[in-house]
C-alpha cells in the first residue's frame, strides 16, 4: 500500500506541478482555455497558484499526512470545478481534467488507506 501511495503522490506532484508552472509563466494555453470558458485572464495566475499550493501540499503530505489529504481534497474540488466549467460552455475536452481528478482522488484514497481514516 505504501509504494502505491508514494507513487501516485509523486505522479500527482509532477502532473499538478507542470500545470502550475504552465499557468504561472504565462503560457498561451491556459489563457485560451480561460477565454473559451469565459473566465477573465487575470484569474489565470490565481488558478496557477491554487495548483501550486495543491502540488506543495501533496508533496508535504508524504511527511505530514493531513496536509496531503487536505491538498488532495482541494485539488478534487478544483478539478470538479474545471470539468464543470468545460461542460458549461459545451466543451467535450474533459479527459485531462478527469485524469487530474482521478489522480487527486487516488492520492486521497491511498493516503487515507495507508495512514488510517482517523
Amino acid at each position: 500500500m505504501f509504494i502505491a501511495f508514494v507513487t501516485v503522490t509523486i505522479l500527482g506532484v509532477v502532473f499538478n506541478g507542470a500545470a502550475a508552472v504552465t499557468y504561472l509563466i504565462g503560457h498561451e494555453y491556459p489563457k485560451t482555455q480561460a477565454d473559451m470558458k469565459g473566465i477573465p485572464r487575470k484569474y489565470v495566475p490565481v488558478l496557477g497558484l491554487l495548483l501550486a499550493a495543491g502540488t506543495v501540499g501533496l508533496g508535504a503530505g508524504l511527511a505530514v499526512p493531513v496536509l496531503g489529504s487536505l491538498a488532495a481534497c482541494g485539488l478534487i474540488l478544483y478539478f470538479i470545478g474545471a470539468i464543470i466549467a468545460h461542460v458549461r460552455v459545451g466543451s467535450r475536452d474533459i479527459v485531462g481534467g478527469i485524469v487530474f481528478l482521478a489522480t487527486a482522488v487516488a492520492v486521497l484514497v491511498l493516503g487515507l488507506a495507508h495512514h488510517g481514516f482517523a
